[in-house]
């Protein structure tokens, strides 16, 4: 381990280690009698850079005291810590014979002080004051790392903290880059085929107007309504989408009756169901008061109400129930039309995932109505979530708090 090594007690010597000596804390407070006897048991030390003082797993009962140089404690190529000038280590050997638990190995050549067990043991048996001032020592030499530790652990707290923070910044980041990529999307196609076919149509009834028949201007009319109507619900379901994104859509809560809300939405879709075939079934009590923002939930209603219309067959029904729960109404609206395979249920109330079916008469959708449900309940403190079975139907159920006088 050393190139030089021994136990060199001239009076200027023991001197200089008993200054060494009064720089280490658990010596601080023993008298100069016994650090002087201290300082003629310490064994100098040279070790060569790159050499071990000691292995893990090492038997060495004995501190080092660090005169020149510098070590580092490590496990393999792990360095717990490194130790400089003036700098001890081992203090815990002279009390405890464990094996060492990590290697220590000199960085430069590296001189030390070393102090064994045995001569400390010899020292203690006939000054019992300084057993007592070496392990008072000790105890406040452990206390600092027991609050050293404290620190640490409350630092990796807010390590872990600004993790989160960044992991969720992430998502936030993912999310909008999907959103504007949903937007862009939407422009680029769907908001501009129908508008397309609309001007398409108008050029061919501007242009040869007089060569069609009434019933053939009819038919040119009818498509014009229905892609200019999908283009306005599209445009419409934008602009929500966009004020839900930018925040300046601001809830406001008030008491509302559900039933009468429904009896409003219902109202909305009657004629359309009725030309599909399809009946639409009320079951909600009478003064089911919810605190909601009304046109937000409105706009829930709406838009489940429509879905449930596009995706049911003719002759089939809808039924739209509400109930109380404990401190909530859940609201279901459920169909039995074509239903939502098992892998797209998630998939529908998420931005990034670009899903939009067509109805079982053709009905075109934005495929955003759904993500702004979403928005919308959560932002009144409600969840949303569908049940399907492909084929069988849908049911769509989300919550709003009740109403507390």
């Amino acid at each position: 381990m050393s190139v030089n090594s021994g136990n060199l007690n001239t009076n200027h010597q023991i001197k200089e280690r008993i200054s060494i000596l009064k720089d280490v804390v658990i010596f601080s407070e023993s008298d100069e009698k016994i650090l002087k006897q201290l300082a003629e048991s310490l064994t100098y030390i040279v070790v060569p850079k790159n050499m071990a003082v000691f292995h893990k797993g090492d038997q060495l009962n004995a501190m080092y005291i660090i005169i020149d140089g510098s070590v580092k404690v490590h496990d393999g190529d792990h360095i717990f810590t490194k130790f400089g000038k003036k700098d001890f280590f081992g203090e815990y050997s002279l009390i405890d014979s464990s094996v060492r638990s990590a290697t220590v190995t000199a960085i430069e050549d590296t001189q030390l002080l070393r102090l064994d067990q045995k001569e400390f043991n010899r020292i203690i048996e006939k000054n019992i004051e300084v057993s007592k001032a070496v392990l008072k020592a000790l105890i406040k030499r452990l206390r600092n790392n027991n609050i050293l530790e404290e620190r640490l652990t409350q630092n990796s707290i807010k390590i872990e903290k600004q993790r989160d923070k960044l992991d969720r910044q992430k998502r936030e980041l993912e999310e909008l880059n999907a959103t504007k990529d949903k937007f862009f999307t939407i422009i680029a196609h769907d908001l501009k085929n129908p508008f397309n076919t609309v001007i398409g149509l108008a050029e061919l009834l501007v242009e040869r107007f007089d060569t069609y028949d009434g019933k053939k201007i009819k038919e040119f009319i009818t498509q014009i309504h229905k892609f200019s109507t999908n283009a306005y619900n599209l445009l419409e379901d934008l602009l929500q989408w966009a004020k839900s994104q930018t925040g300046r859509m601001e809830i406001s809560p008030e008491k509302i009756d559900i039933y009468e809300l429904a009896i409003e939405n219902k109202a909305m879709f009657e004629e359309k169901a009725a030309k599909k075939g399809v009946e639409i079934q009320l079951d909600i009590p009478f003064r089911t008061y919810a605190w909601i923002d009304r046109n937000m939930i409105s706009t829930v209603i709406r838009n489940l109400l429509s879905n449930a219309v596009k995706f049911t067959n003719s002759g089939d029904k809808i039924t739209f129930n509400a109930q109380q729960i404990d401190s909530a109404i859940k609201i279901m609206i459920t169909d039995t039309g074509i239903g939502i395979p098992t892998k797209n249920q998630e998939k529908i109330f998420r931005i990034d995932s670009n899903l939009s079916t067509q109805g079982t008469a053709d009905e075109a959708g934005t495929g955003l109505g759904l993500i702004i449900s979403k928005e919308f309940v959560e932002k009144n403190g409600g969840t949303i979530h569908v049940e399907s079975i492909e084929g069988e139907g849908s049911k769509f159920v989300f919550t709003v708090p009740t109403y507390k006088e």
